[in-house]
C-alpha cells in the first residue's frame, strides 16, 4: 500500500538512555520522556470519518530480549529505515495486525509484549482474575492522510521475538497449511520476563523468515536486528525513535518490577 511510504513528520531527537543504567533511572526517564526527551503528543481533535474512507492501521517494534536488540526494517531502494508496519485485515484485531504486519515486513515472528504502559483504557471486569499491571496497548497512535478524502489511523506497539519452541511449533504449522500466516500464543500470563528470557538458550539467534512480504513493494525491504541505541539513532527524528525508546524503557521497568516483587 502506498501509504506505507508516508513517513512520520519530523519530531524532537530523542535522547537514548544508557543500556547500562540502573532500573530506577529507567523509571524516572519514562516519566519524563514526553515532556522533556521525547516527541509530544498533539492536542486531542474532534474528527469524523466515514467507513469508506477510513484505514486503520498497526506497526510494531519486536524486541529479541536477551541480547537487548531490535528489528529495524530498510528500504533497499528509497534508502530509510523504518519500524515494519501496516493495515490490518478487515475483522482483524490491530494487536494481531501488527503482528502479522511485523512478520510480513521483516520476516521475524513476533508477540506482543504485556509491559507496564500508560494508557487510559479500563481494566475488564472479571473478579476471579486480578488486573495486570502489565498491558498490551498502543504506545503511540498517529493520523495522516492517505489521499485528500481518505485518513489513515496507526497504532504502534511493542513486541518480542518468539521463545524457540513456538518458533519451530509455528514453522511446521505455516509449512502444513502451504504457507498461511499462523497467529502466535499470547505471551503467557504467569511468565516473567526472566522465565521468557531463559528460554532462550545461550547464542540463540531468532530466524529471520525469507520471502515472507505480500507484494513486490515489501520484497525490497530488508531487516536487521540491532543494538537499541543504535536502532533509535537508525530512526532518530521520527515517532518510530520513541516507539523504540518507550518500548525499551517499559521493558527494564517489568524487569525491575518483577525483581522486586512488585505486583
Amino acid at each position: 500500500m502506498e501509504v506505507e511510504n508516508l513517513q512520520a513528520a519530523p519530531s524532537p531527537a530523542t535522547k537514548p538512555l544508557s543500556m547500562t543504567a540502573a532500573p530506577e533511572q529507567y523509571t524516572n526517564a519514562m516519566t519524563t520522556s514526553t515532556s522533556h526527551h521525547g516527541p509530544s503528543s498533539d492536542q486531542p481533535l474532534i474528527a469524523d470519518f466515514d467507513g469508506a474512507h477510513l484505514t486503520i492501521g498497526a506497526g510494531v517494534a519486536i524486541f529479541h530480549l536477551a541480547t537487548s536488540r531490535t528489528v529495524v526494517c530498510y528500504h533497499s531502494t528509497n534508502h530509510y529505515w523504518f519500524l515494519p508496519k501496516g493495515r490490518r485485515d478487515a475483522g482483524e484485531d490491530s494487536g494481531t495486525g501488527a503482528e502479522r504486519e511485523g512478520f510480513e515486513e521483516s520476516g521475524y515472528r513476533n508477540r506482543l509484549l504485556p509491559l507496564p504502559l500508560r494508557h487510559r483504557q479500563p481494566q475488564a471486569h472479571n473478579p476471579c482474575i486480578p488486573a495486570s499491571p502489565f498491558v498490551t496497548e498502543p504506545v503511540w497512535t498517529q493520523l495522516m492522510p492517505v489521499t485528500r478524502s481518505a485518513q489513515y489511523i496507526l497504532f504502534w506497539y511493542i513486541a518480542e521475538t518468539l521463545p524457540p519452541d513456538l518458533e519451530a511449533s509455528l514453522t511446521q504449522k505455516t509449512a502444513a497449511e502451504n504457507g498461511a500466516y499462523q497467529t502466535p500464543a499470547p505471551f503467557p500470563r504467569d511468565t516473567t520476563l526472566q522465565e521468557r528470557i531463559a528460554l532462550d538458550k545461550e547464542g540463540h539467534e531468532p530466524p529471520r523468515h525469507q520471502n515472507t512480504g505480500v507484494d513486490e513493494e515489501e520484497a525490497l525491504y530488508e531487516s536487521y536486528l540491532l543494538p537499541v541505541e543504535e536502532a533509535m539513532e537508525k530512526l532518530r527524528g521520527t515517532i518510530m525513535a520513541d516507539v523504540v525508546k518507550k518500548g525499551w524503557e517499559a521493558f527494564c521497568v517489568r524487569k525491575c518490577m518483577e525483581e522486586k516483587g512488585v505486583e
